[in-house]
C-alpha cells in the first residue's frame, strides 16, 4: 500500500490530541504528507487549537495542509479524499455501537462503506505510542487480499511486531465434511486434514510473493460465521491492529440485514481496524 497522503478527520473532541498523535505517527512511518480535515467554522480560536495540536504531536505545520469545510461531515470528508487523492484516511470509531446506530449508520460506518481510499478506524487512540505487537490480517478471497496481506507484513516489519496472524475463513469446510456421512472415521479425518492442508498451502502461496523476512507468522483457519469468528480471534489474541481488504463493492442496507464480513467486524470492533483499498487496482480497473 503506497501511502503518500494521509488525511485525519479532525473533530474538536476530548480525543483530538490522541487522534492527532496517532496521525502524526502514521505519517512519520510512511513519510507522508498530512491533511487535517475539519468540518466547522474557521476562526482564530480554531486555528490556535490546531497549531497547539501540531506542536504537541511534534509535527511540522510545513508538512500539513488544513482543510476547512462546512456542511455534512461525512460527505465533506469523502469529497476531500477524492479531490486530494488521499491514500489513507484516519478517523475515530466507537468500540461498540448500539442497535439503532448499527442499522441507521454512524458517520464512521458511512465513511467505511463509501471511501475510495484505505481507512484506519481508531477505537482507542493514544497520545503516547502503544507498540503494535500482534497484527491480524484477513486472508479472505477478495480483490484486495494480496494488498491487505502485503500491508500487514509491511506494518508488522516496521513496528517489529511479535506476531502476524494470517486468518483464512474456510466457509465450505462444514458443508463439505457434512457430505461425508457414509465414510469411516479414518476417512473423515483424512479428508478434513486434506482440506485444511490445501487451505494452508493457499495462504503460503500468497505469502511467497510478499516480503516478510524475519516475521513470525501464524496461519489460522477458522470456520463459522464469516467476519464474526475473525473479530473474536483478533480479540482473543489481543491484537492492536486488524487488517482487512475493502469490500469489492459498496455496502448497502441488505448488507446490514444479512451482514457482509465488514459489517460483522464493524458492529463490535475488537481493536483498531485498517481497511485496505488499492488505488492502483481501482485505476487499472477503470482505465
Amino acid at each position: 500500500m503506497k501511502i503518500k497522503k494521509i488525511a485525519l478527520a479532525l473533530a474538536f473532541s476530548p480525543r483530538m490530541q490522541a487522534m492527532m498523535a496517532e496521525a502524526a505517527r502514521w505519517a512519520k512511518m510512511y513519510q507522508a504528507k498530512l491533511y487535517l480535515v475539519h468540518v466547522g467554522e474557521k476562526s482564530e480560536e480554531a486555528e490556535e487549537k490546531i497549531s497547539q495540536l501540531l506542536q504537541s504531536a511534534q509535527w511540522s505545520a510545513n508538512d500539513t495542509t488544513v482543510l476547512w469545510r462546512k456542511g455534512d461531515p461525512t460527505d465533506n470528508i469523502l469529497q476531500v479524499c477524492k479531490q486530494e487523492q488521499i491514500d489513507l484516511l484516519i478517523a475515530g470509531a466507537l468500540k461498540k455501537e448500539n442497535l439503532v446506530q448499527y442499522y441507521l449508520g454512524t458517520p464512521a460506518r458511512k465513511i467505511l462503506r463509501k471511501a475510495s481510499c484505505s481507512v484506519l478506524m481508531l477505537v482507542n487512540p493514544e497520545v503516547d505510542a502503544i507498540p503494535i505487537k500482534n497484527v491480524v490480517v484477513n486472508a479472505e478471497d477478495s480483490p484486495y487480499i494480496t494488498e491487505a496481506i502485503r500491508t500487514a507484513c509491511e506494518i508488522s516489519i516496521k513496528q517489529k511486531a511479535n506476531w502476524l496472524h494470517v486468518v483464512r475463513e474456510v466457509k465450505m469446510l462444514g458443508l463439505t465434511l457434512a457430505s461425508l456421512d457414509d465414510c469411516t472415521e479414518e476417512e473423515y479425518d483424512q479428508q478434513r486434514n486434506s482440506l485444511m492442508q490445501a487451505e494452508i498451502e493457499n495462504v503460503e502461496k500468497m505469502l511467497s510473493g510478499i516480503a516478510h523476512e524475519g516475521l513470525r507468522i501464524n496461519i489460522k483457519l477458522l470456520s463459522g460465521k464469516s467476519g464474526f469468528e475473525l473479530s473474536q480471534f483478533a480479540q482473543k489474541k489481543k491484537a492492536e491492529l486488524l487488517v482487512v481488504g475493502a469490500s469489492p463493492r459498496r455496502l448497502f442496507f441488505f448488507d446490514r440485514v444479512f451482514p457482509h464480513d465488514l459489517e460483522y467486524i464493524f458492529q463490535d470492533l475488537p481493536c483498531n481496524l485498517l481497511v485496505v483499498h488499492s488505488r492502483a487496482r481501482k485505476e487499472a480497473t477503470h482505465g
